[in-house]
């Protein structure tokens, strides 16, 4: 009773936003069944709230919401205009940082300096966006003689956004981002167990400024919110991050109104350890991808490559440092925070007993609470695997074990990082098939991993597709007795 009374008046104090509603047309509103779902702190397992169980009538009010913004204030403001509204909810963020990460780590169990990580995350995603929205450009394109032929970047109109638990300030960040600079209005649907820096973002774009309906939060469950914002035949490009199942789904959902999407899937992302490597400078790396966010990342270092001339050595000094790790509530800002429930917890620990493939090489220490043990909290663990076959090897995960597994330096099929030197081998990451693959730069997601740009320029023109216009001699001479015409995006248009 104590711990939870200590995460309601930390949450109340908290949060300047309602918690329990949806955001919609610029106003907190209930869901319109008035159901509620239950909040959970996942550090110490307690019902701290609520927040709106939102529907498909919630979704359709915030689609209606968005469409009456474009055709409205919003739609008539230049590029100049919004990168300003951008810059000043980025600010907003930044006075607001201290806030947001207590706010992750009593709803997602994010320690602190976590979660002030992806705080500042988010406001740099806006920063960037902000600057990049009247930088948008198009091309001329050469054609015949007399004719100029020229493309139009152009917003999609309504964006669907459906954003997962593990980063919701960061990934909500990079895709509205990138939305609202290229002139969209956006639904987000955040995920249900991670809704409250999502509710807190569209209040703060309210007060930066933006025109109500440009952005809307419908919280709620995916198999209803989610899917009602993803089979809407309003929203014109879906943004999705999370399983490949579920990805799918979305993906089937938007082909039936014929809506692009961006999906961010779910990966099994090794680091490759050479024997080349210098072990100095690639061991904090190693562990660090691995515990970060209680391992609960989609490119999380759930296992490492080892040549096997240096697999035991590697295994040795990893167990030494997983040893020393600290997993604890998420206020205690310790190296590992909890799982984000209990139900999480509940799928790792079958997942552990169902390994008979595996050996604990190490595991670290779970501190004692004395508000209780009830949160959904487990060590960190390394495990030395018998071989990529073993299922702790292959099976998606979102947790803080590791498997190390030992191979001869050969081409990799799998999502990677290289945290050591290059040394003679040339480019490694052009060997690597699939996946995600990252040498310290942006993301490209390939094959189930999903498919789209997150995070730079290349995703900001997902949400601006390109149209071309095409002016014929008549059409520029302006000649009388002649139409104007013009081919916009394939169809040609007759203007008189």
């Amino acid at each position: 009773m104590r711990g939870r009374m200590s995460a309601l008046n930390m949450l109340s104090k908290l949060a300047w936003f309602e918690t329990d509603k949806c955001f919609i047309d610029g106003r907190w509103v209930p869901a319109q069944s008035g159901a509620l779902l239950p909040l959970e702190d996942p550090s110490r397992g307690v019902e701290i709230g609520a927040i709106a169980r939102g529907r498909s009538a919630d979704v359709d009010a915030a689609v209606g919401a968005a469409e009456q913004a474009l055709a409205g204030e919003w739609g008539r403001l230049t590029a100049t205009e919004r990168g300003r509204l951008m810059g000043k909810l980025a600010e907003l963020i930044r006075a607001r940082v201290e806030d947001l990460a207590r706010i992750e780590a009593i709803d997602v169990g994010k320690p602190i300096r976590q979660g002030r990580a992806d705080a500042l995350a988010m406001a740099r995603y806006m920063e960037f966006y902000a600057g990049a929205a009247d930088k948008v450009m198009g091309e001329t394109i050469p054609y015949l003689g007399g004719y100029t032929v020229y493309t139009l970047r152009e917003p999609h109109g309504v964006t669907g956004h459906i954003v997962p638990w593990n980063y919701p300030m960061q990934i909500a960040g990079r895709t509205i981002g990138a939305a609202l600079a290229t002139g969209n209005a956006c639904v987000l649907k955040p995920a249900e167990e991670a809704c409250l820096t999502s509710l807190a973002l569209a209040d703060l774009a309210r007060e930066a400024g933006f025109p109500a309906g440009v952005l809307n939060v419908v919280p709620g469950l995916g198999e209803e919110a989610g899917a009602a914002l993803a089979e809407h035949p309003g929203v014109r490009h879906l943004s999705f991050t999370g399983s490949v199942t579920v990805g799918a789904l979305v993906q089937a959902a938007a082909a039936r109104h014929v809506a692009p999407v961006t999906l961010e899937l779910g990966g099994k992302s090794p680091q490759i350890v050479f024997a080349d490597a210098d072990l100095e400078r690639a061991l904090p790396f190693l562990v660090n991808a691995g515990i970060q966010n209680a391992g609960q990342t989609c490119s999380a270092a759930s296992r490492i490559l080892i040549e096997r001339s240096r697999y035991a050595e590697v295994v040795e000094r990893m167990a030494a440092r997983y040893r020393a790790l600290r997993v604890g509530p998420a206020d205690a800002d310790l190296d590992v925070g909890p799982l984000i429930s209990a139900r999480q917890k509940e799928i790792v620990s079958r997942f552990i007993k169902e390994g008979a493939d595996l050996t604990i090489a190490a595991q670290g220490v779970v501190v004692a609470d004395a508000r209780g043990s009830r949160g959904a909290r487990r060590p960190a663990q390394a495990f030395a695997a018998r071989g990529v076959s073993a299922r702790a090897a292959r099976a998606h995960r979102r947790d803080p074990l590791l498997s190390a597994v030992a191979r001869h330096a050969r081409r990799h099929r799998a999502p990677a990082a290289r945290p050591d030197r290059q040394a003679d081998r040339g480019e490694p990451s052009r060997q690597v098939r699939g996946g995600a693959k990252r040498r310290r730069s942006h993301r490209l997601a390939l094959q189930r991993s999903g498919f789209g740009r997150a995070g730079d320029r290349q995703h900001h023109h997902q949400h601006d597709p390109a149209r071309s216009v095409a002016r014929d001699p008549q059409t520029l001479a302006g000649a009388p007795g002649h139409p104007r015409s013009e081919s916009v995006g394939g169809e040609r248009r007759i203007r008189l």
